[in-house]
């Protein structure tokens, strides 16, 4: 931190002006666990493709400018009882620079028929679905928390199909085990609101979602060892469990530390599941 001027009462601005709108100032996405999210689940995607290319980089901006556009419209609809010109001007402006984008890949596939209308249509869907959790203020709800992690895990096929112009199957099994990877975090950081919060939701979700990832390595939709990758989650429930009154009671930034670390972790080994001699054909 800098410190002030020392003549600090003529270069400090006056009431009237500190408190004028500064409708210019980019908005940013608080956060942050959505980033990493986003990043690790596209460069699964990326890995699965086993190729980058300049439209892989246009695709990893749409879905940077579609998440930072979410941020803004739905902090209005939470204020909508006063417009907020900052919110509309930079929510509009994400919104545009992500569906110019989007055309436009969807452009270069050349193909009406192409993944990337299911994928767009399934990110505009859970938006509008989350749109209306906010105004009906059930935002934190586990169902609309499950769509919108979903929804930010199809950042995983968005790259796989700009890359390769094509949707194999393995890369929706891997989409659904990102999802369910990431969706772990509803559940155990519920421990941080509560600490008598009970551990049969959190147990009962881990336990579906292992059937599941078991059942996608069995019909060949995940190799062996990109099923693996989920024990992260397990891990990361039984550090939690076992340190359960340090987690309800350490620093915010040590929990993001956790989360940050077994995300990189799952990252590493779906990533190197996915050289061309595992990745199921």
């Amino acid at each position: 931190m800098t410190s002030p001027p020392l003549n600090s009462t003529a270069t400090e601005p006056s009431p009237r002006q500190s408190n004028a709108p500064v409708w210019y100032r980019p908005t940013v996405s608080p956060e942050h666990g959505v980033y990493i999210m986003l990043l690790v689940s596209f460069l699964i995607g990326a890995a699965a493709a086993f190729h980058w290319t300049w439209a892989t980089t246009l695709a990893l901006m749409t879905a940077f400018c579609g998440f930072q556009a979410e941020h803004p419209l739905v902090v209005q609809i939470k204020q909508r009882r006063s417009l907020k010109p900052r919110l509309l001007v930079w929510g509009g402006l994400y919104s545009v620079v992500a569906i110019a984008l989007a055309l436009y890949l969807y452009w270069l596939q050349g193909n009406l028929q192409t993944p990337l209308l299911w994928i767009y249509l399934g990110a505009i869907a859970a938006f509008g679905i989350d749109a209306v959790s906010v105004f009906y203020r059930e935002q934190k709800s586990v169902l609309n928390e499950l769509i919108t992690f979903f929804a930010v895990c199809l950042s995983t096929p968005l790259a796989y199909v700009v890359t390769t112009g094509t949707l194999a199957t393995p890369v929706l099994g891997l989409w659904l085990l990102n999802g369910l990877f990431f969706s772990s975090a509803i559940f155990t950081v519920k421990f941080r609101k509560n600490k008598q919060h009970p551990l049969t939701p959190s147990l009962l979700y881990h336990a579906i979602a292992s059937v599941v990832v078991a059942g996608l390595w069995a019909i060949g939709w995940l190799s062996p060892l990109t099923a693996l990758a989920f024990s992260v989650a397990l891990l990361k429930l039984g550090i939690i469990l076992w340190q359960k009154e340090w987690y309800c009671t350490t620093k915010i930034q040590f929990v993001a530390m956790l989360e940050t670390g077994t995300a990189l972790l799952f990252l590493a080994i779906a990533a190197l599941s996915l050289l061309p001699a595992h990745l199921p054909g």
